[in-house]
């Protein structure tokens, strides 16, 4: 191992994209009750615990959907399929009532928005938000939840794919 002794300087915004672009993540549309209800896509959903169960995902403050989702106290998160990416596409983009541009949708419990035909979905109380960055961290308890069948839609390289089966070593 390499050990460097001289200072490091703090790394670069455009170098730290780079480096996280080599990672791959799920692709999951979360969803809030407002007026107007709010939606967006996050590749930064993940589980936190299981004992009691805990989800987290980082929204930027700067967003638009933030001021509704600061004030959530429940959320539905929406794992997408591989052939989802035009869902992922439409939460993605700003400007646009990301409802109107997606009909698939119903409003759950509580309001929430409920996307039809995800992978899985979790309906879920917020339990706290950390500040971190320019991002707040969200987690939240999972209350009731489906899912169906299909392979994940993920996010490598600022670009949509689908899983595939690693090849067998002998």
């Amino acid at each position: 191992m390499t050990v460097i002794a001289e200072p490091l300087a703090p790394i670069e915004p455009d170098m730290f994209r780079s480096l996280l672009r080599q990672q791959a993540a799920s692709v999951a549309v979360v969803t809030a009750a407002g007026d107007p209800p709010v939606g967006f896509t996050a590749t930064s959903f993940t589980s936190v615990s299981l004992h009691p169960p805990l989800v987290s995902f980082c929204l930027a403050r700067s967003s638009s959907s933030w001021p509704t989702i600061h004030r959530a106290e429940h959320i539905a998160v929406h794992l997408l399929g591989e052939q989802q990416h035009h869902v992922a596409r439409t939460f993605a983009t700003s400007g646009i009532d990301r409802f109107a541009a997606h009909p698939g949708w119903q409003r759950g419990p509580f309001g929430v928005p409920l996307l039809h035909e995800p992978i899985a979905w979790l309906l879920c109380r917020v339990t706290q938000r950390v500040a971190a960055g320019d991002h707040t961290i969200v987690l939240a308890e999972p209350l009731t939840g489906s899912h169906g069948e299909g392979a994940p839609l993920l996010y490598h390289m600022g670009q949509y794919a689908a899983l595939r089966p690693s090849t067998k070593e002998s």
